[in-house]
């Protein structure tokens, strides 16, 4: 062997011995979570499930909570108004939103009307039976009276608000398909709380009558 294919030889061995050597790279860094999911969560993020209509409500929900209170302050309604409080306030939400597993009253108070000026202003439902159950899927509301029964899970934000994804089933149906599998009855709400035991679901542009509907709740 000659000397310089000797010399090429060793240098080849050395290059071998040094990458071998080397440091190995680092892996890769976690994939962060999705917005308004925590690192333990086992819920998929609300916004990888959204349908596109849905979605276009659930942005242009301060314009809904507008155009709903100018007519239900300008035009006649059905009910008592005045006894809702904070519930028709847009900024009435509170820290500390997830509410306990349990049975719930609620009532329904419907904003605005997408008949224009010549309908209702407003109308305040009286009292149905509402639950909040804890599913394997995470948080689940259910209104079980009435002749409209939107149930669905929520799913969380952030400390004020949890956003409501569901099915609305009206008079004598079964309870509520899942969301996503009957396009017209689908909905999109934002669950806030608004007092020390007092809870509301604001759902922006439903498919008929008002333009904002507000379901309250207080344990029952």
């Amino acid at each position: 062997m000659s000397r310089r294919t000797r010399s090429a030889l060793l240098q080849a061995m050395a290059a071998t011995v040094v990458t071998a050597c080397a440091t190995p790279a680092p892996p890769p860094p976690p994939v962060p979570p999705l917005p308004g999911q925590s690192s333990d969560s086992a819920l998929p993020d609300w916004r990888g499930i959204v349908t596109r209509s849905d979605r276009s409500r659930f942005d242009r929900r301060d314009a809904a909570w507008r155009d709903a209170l100018r007519q239900a302050r300008s035009l006649p309604g059905s009910g008592d108004l005045a006894s809702t409080g904070a519930l028709i306030d847009p900024d009435a939400g509170i820290d500390g939103v997830t509410p306990p597993v349990g049975n719930y009253r609620c009532r329904t108070v419907k904003l605005g009307s997408q008949g224009g000026d010549d309908g209702l202003g407003y109308v305040v439902y009286g009292w149905f039976a509402c639950r909040i159950e804890q599913t394997p899927n995470g948080l689940k509301f259910i209104k079980r009276t009435g002749s409209q029964r939107p149930s669905g899970l929520l799913f969380p934000e952030n400390d004020r608000q949890m956003v409501f994804l569901g099915s609305m089933a009206l008079a004598d149906e079964p309870a509520a398909n899942s969301y996503g599998q009957t396009p017209d009855r689908d909905m999109i709400a934002v669950m806030e709380r608004i007092g020390p035991a007092r809870w509301r679901l604001v759902i922006p542009w439903p498919t008929a009558e008002s333009k904002l509907d507000l379901i309250e709740l207080v344990p029952a």
